[in-house]
């Protein structure tokens, strides 16, 4: 799991500067010695993140040298004389105009290549398919037809601006965080993929416009081929719009506001498609960011896909890129000229915050991952029938299956495809997106907000939470999750607070010795902790998939009334009393608890590639890892919880009942699981529940409002009214505004979709929603309510 030596840990991390520039609290934070240290294994071993899946790619897994030492990080932000070729007072003062005039440069020519797109089987499609398109035509009128993409065509990467750009970007980045960090030891696998002679495609999740710029930067800094980047934000500038084109970004075209609308463009498909296939052949490398909300970015890679298979590309080598970021500053997505011209200006007086961490994934082969056969598709369901017979209690278990996510790659972008070739594209796009997200590294605010969020959301004392970092630090390194920081444990949770102070409220005490911190109970507060706790999340999905599965069975045994040795009190949020576990539970009804709430995940929480009953088994059996289960064989005179087995009302019988049969006791799974009895055991139950609780209790709140709704509606209408209402929710309970955002809703929304709550109905003015036939009876939505309310242990 953990087999990188490092013994420069704390040379190039974000507590270097901190230490140096102290954020100003008011407070002094004394923890007892003791606690005053991270974690002793972050000093001596680091986990490798980011292998290709051995499953798919076992290949190109295979490509991974033997143990070589851990080379460290590198700090794009740090440049000095040592990274020039000369020294000297005057050389400290202009070394990053001599680095980057040092830097390697790879041609980018253009010369035919608008007469070979236009040539393209994909564009002639396209200038056909169009209504005004007459018959024939010469190729001056098919110019004129392109005349709005000719700008696009032409993108190109002048070495000379490109240094200057990055120069600027040096200078900007620098004034917006402490460092950007990228292991090295990622960079020595993407200089030999690059020398193989296939291109290079990475891929990232969405987060920001500077994600954009981020990439690019890493990869010149390191003289690696810079990218033709797909930009999916509109630029309004035309003399910006000039300069990118001039560093490889693949821009919008101007008469398109969003990126769904230029995607509506057939003509525009079919440039990007025909640009795509000459690029590769060129030999040149792409970054692409595909959005885990709407699934938008997937087409490029599904149409990088098709060009292997019809054989027009040998083959490309894809690299998930993971970009981490511990604060996360504001950006303007609609860019025009005088805005970036102030934003620059307001950058010289402004102090740096936050780090960045870059993980550069192993490359892999995506001929390999299609032709292998291993990525398979051919159980993906839709989710209405995976749940549905269980929600409507037509049936007592869902089947096996995979929950197929079609809205990932919309038809249209997919021609007269066969269905099965389409789930394999959007297999691809779920495995990329899973991948970027698990070589994310976790930064102290995601670390930080998560024990806030989810177990103090009431408050606690500075010495107990720098206690509780120091124990989530050591399970997320034994789960192979790297992390952005390092240094002392004082250090780091007062740098993080310093970056948290605005979504924070920190109380002095008598004593003045230990502080007590409260998380805000705004909704931007919360959101914002949500956004940053969503990586921790990603990390423990496994254990919360299982501790929901076992919270929900335990809710069931205690309205039942049945055992009184479970005694349960839950008041909102606030557990009261001694809590007694002492029910077996049956380890099929576990799993199936397990299975069929991985279903309702958003996608990149569970591996394409492993089967949902594999994932429910592993979520049941990372609970018995982590103590909070306990596997035993079922005594005589303990009651059995045969939940599997019901059909209507929860039966209970011991081993020794005389009505029991002989062939009862042949089919009976003795297999089955008891909660662990330490104190610590209902907190780490209910904090690994509280991290679902938020997607599980926007999907209540948005079944909810669907009561109060005048349907049919426009999709963004529709979103709307839902985002309104969960606020509306939130606001009248005061809590729970993590549940409320504008991207949850969009989540909620598509779930529903897929569940066949919500049906879409295609109309002249676009596509409007509104309650299926079978949902437009209350009983039927109060059935769903209660299946997914189940799970949420409050």
């Amino acid at each position: 799991m953990v087999e990188e030596k490092n013994d420069r840990i704390n040379k190039d991390t974000i507590l270097r500067p901190v230490q140096q520039n102290r954020p100003a609290l008011s407070w002094d934070l004394k923890i007892k010695k003791k606690l005053n240290t991270v974690p002793s294994s972050l000093g001596k071993f680091r986990p490798f993140v980011g292998r290709c899946c051995h499953q798919c790619t076992p290949d190109s897994l295979c490509k991974k040298p033997g143990k070589i030492s851990f080379l460290g990080f590198h700090n794009l932000l740090n440049v000095n004389e040592t990274h020039t070729r000369y020294r000297g007072w005057l050389v400290r003062r202009v070394c990053c105009l001599l680095f980057v005039s040092g830097c390697k440069v790879y041609a980018s020519p253009v010369s035919n290549r608008l007469e070979r797109v236009c040539q393209s089987s994909s564009v002639k499609e396209g200038l056909t398919a169009e209504p005004q398109a007459p018959e024939g035509g010469d190729s001056q009128e098919k110019l004129n037809r392109l005349s709005p993409y000719l700008p696009l065509i032409k993108t190109c990467i002048s070495s000379g601006l490109l240094r200057f750009i990055g120069w600027v970007m040096l200078k900007m980045f620098a004034s917006v965080f402490w460092s950007i960090e990228v292991n090295l030891n990622h960079l020595l696998a993407l200089h030999r993929a690059s020398q193989e002679g296939a291109p290079l495609v990475y891929v990232y999740v969405r987060q920001s416009i500077i994600d954009c710029a981020l990439i690019p930067l890493v990869l010149f800094c390191h003289n690696l081929r810079v990218p033709y980047t797909v930009c999916p934000y509109q630029i309004t500038s035309s003399f910006l719009r000039s300069v990118l084109q001039r560093v490889g970004v693949v821009l919008l075209p101007p008469s398109a506001l969003t990126e769904q609308d230029a995607e509506m463009d057939s003509l525009y498909s079919s440039v990007m498609t025909s640009l795509v296939c000459e690029l590769l052949h060129e030999g040149q490398a792409i970054s692409v960011g595909v959005s885990v909300k709407s699934g938008q970015g997937g087409q490029w890679l599904s149409c990088i896909r098709q060009l292997i298979k019809k054989e027009s590309v040998p083959d490309v080598s894809l690299v998930p890129v993971g970009i981490s970021y511990d604060y996360m500053p504001k950006t303007n997505i609609q860019v025009g000229y005088t805005s970036v011209l102030q934003w620059l200006w307001s950058l010289l007086w402004r102090i740096p915050r936050g780090s960045v961490r870059i993980h550069l994934a192993q490359p892999f082969s995506l001929k390999e991952m299609c032709e292998s056969g291993r990525c398979r598709v051919d159980e993906w369901l839709p989710l209405q029938d995976l749940l549905l017979p269980v929600i409507l209690k037509i049936r007592p278990n869902s089947v096996f299956g995979q929950r197929g996510m079609s809205w990932l790659l919309p038809s249209s972008h997919y021609g007269s495809e066969l269905i099965q070739e389409r789930d394999l594209s959007i297999a691809i796009i779920l495995h990329l997106i899973f991948s970027a997200t698990s070589c994310m590294a976790v930064m102290s605010t995601s670390l930080v907000s998560s024990l806030l969020l989810h177990k103090h959301h009431k408050g606690v004392n500075a010495s107990v939470l720098c206690r509780d970092v120091a124990w989530l630090t050591e399970e997320l390194l034994l789960r192979n999750k790297d992390v952005g920081f390092g240094g002392t444990l004082v250090d780091m949770v007062h740098y993080t607070l310093s970056l948290l102070a605005p979504h924070i409220v920190i109380a002095a005490v008598p004593s003045g010795k230990d502080p007590f911190i409260i998380p805000c109970p705004g909704l931007a507060a919360r959101l914002h902790l949500n956004l940053q706790a969503q990586i921790v999340t990603h990390t423990f999905i496994l254990e919360a998939v299982g501790a929901c599965a076992v919270s929900a069975m335990l809710c069931e045994v205690a309205i039942s009334g049945i055992s009184s040795r479970v005694r349960m009190d839950v008041d909102g949020e606030e557990v009261r009393g001694d809590m007694e576990f002492d029910v077996v539970l049956c380890q099929n009804e576990l799993t199936e608890r397990a299975l069929q709430l991985c279903h309702l995940l958003p996608p990149g929480f569970v591996p394409p590639c492993q089967s949902s009953q594999s994932f429910a088994l592993d979520a049941i059996d990372s609970l018995v890892r982590c103590g909070i289960l306990i596997m035993e064989e079922i005594p005589k005179d303990v009651p059995i919880c045969d939940f599997w087995k019901k059909e209507g009302p929860l039966t209970w019988f011991t081993s020794d009942d005389p009505y029991l049969s002989d062939s009862d006791c042949e089919e009976q799974d003795l297999h089955s699981y008891k909660v662990s009895q330490p104190s610590h055991c209902p907190e780490m139950l209910f904090f690994l529940c509280s991290m679902l609780a938020g997607h599980l209790r926007t999907l209540c709140w948005t079944i909810t409002g669907l009561d109060h709704m005048d349907t049919p509606l426009p999709v963004s209408e529709f979103v709307a009214q839902i985002h309104s209402h969960l606020c509306d929710t939130a606001n009248k309970k005061k809590q729970h505004y993590e549940s409320c955002s504008e991207e949850a809703a969009h989540t909620a929304v598509r779930t529903l979709i897929d569940l066949g709550v919500l049906s879409e109905e295609p109309q002249e003015e676009g596509v409007f929603l509104g309650l299926s036939a079978l949902f437009q009876f209350s009983e039927n939505r109060q059935k769903l309510h209660y299946f997914i309310s189940q799970y949420i242990y409050n």
